[in-house]
């Protein structure tokens, strides 16, 4: 099994969970000194989560959630969500990132209709932090177990039975949710969604604060606070990790012209761009090329 960790940027995933006929990936994750946040992301699937050591805060959906060892987490499809840890040495965690649509989130059926688009859409309000006091945690603990056993053997029909255990941990989960308030309200969520999708096309150009701003409908003060607030760093900050994820993303695939890469990727300094790299990776442009070699 790999040991899988999510990406660093926050932004939509692009990757694929699991196979076309079978959305469904186990990640263990690992969190310490030396990678100690995993940023802000989201992507299609929905994930269901065990801490297996130590704590962490999960912030989902803006808000921040504090989670120890033990605990369950549900993250339904499409919502933002980060993890940071603090005072742990280390953290682990496993999870099933699975797509709704192999539950038949596109069926025609009542079970879709009624259930499963409107969790995609957000309709309801789902408990995302599962402690040992609540009451549905004995019930979907022992769920968790036996999706964490099926998948790990692999016996022939394994793919039914994991798919009726991931329907029953929604079932369970449903049982304590509520009608979302905010169902169709542009929250901030959304704001920030739109600004990370906007810097993922356009990162290569210049961007002004003021851009990202207007689709905030913020003024640039406003906007500056609010993005420092929900990402833990500045705008530029999170602008040049992006062009430097990409750029990785270009020697990785075997382009050697370091000039071509950093204006590529929007960096049209070539000191700047080294010394950018250097700080995040704590080697060269040119070390990074010869250790891919």
């Amino acid at each position: 099994m790999k040991n899988n960790n999510p990406p660093a940027l926050g932004q939509k995933e692009n990757a694929k969970h699991g196979e076309v006929f079978f959305p469904v990936q186990k990640y263990i994750t690992r969190l310490a000194a030396d990678y100690p946040v995993i940023t802000t992301h989201w992507h299609d699937e929905a994930e269901l989560t065990l801490i297996t050591k130590g704590s962490c805060t999960y912030q989902i959906d803006l808000l921040e959630y504090e989670a120890k060892e033990g605990d369950i987490i549900f993250i339904p499809p499409l919502l933002l969500h980060s993890i940071s840890i603090r005072d742990c040495d280390e953290f682990y965690s496993e999870t099933y990132v699975f797509h709704i649509n192999f539950l038949g989130g596109n069926n025609t059926d009542i079970c879709s209709s009624r259930y499963l688009t409107p969790l995609i859409n957000h309709e309801f309000a789902m408990p995302y932090l599962i402690a040992p006091k609540h009451p549905a945690y004995s019930s979907l603990c022992k769920c968790f177990m036996r999706i964490t056993k099926l998948y790990s053997r692999q016996e022939f029909g394994y793919e039914l039975a994991l798919k009726a255990f991931l329907l029953q941990a929604i079932f369970l989960l449903l049982q304590y949710s509520e009608k979302n308030a905010d169902f169709g309200v542009n929250t901030s969520s959304d704001k920030l969604k739109n600004v990370l999708d906007y810097i993922e096309v356009h990162y290569a150009e210049s961007i002004q604060v003021a851009e990202l701003a207007g689709l905030c409908y913020f003024s640039e003060y406003h906007f500056m606070r609010f993005f420092k607030k929900h990402m833990n760093m500045t705008c530029v900050q999170y602008i040049n990790n992006v062009r430097l994820e990409k750029s990785v993303e270009q020697f990785e695939r075997g382009n050697t012209s370091i000039l071509d890469v950093s204006l590529s990727v929007g960096f049209h300094n070539l000191s700047y761009f080294h010394r950018a790299f250097k700080k995040r990776y704590h080697m060269t442009p040119l070390s990074f090329i010869k250790s891919l070699e």
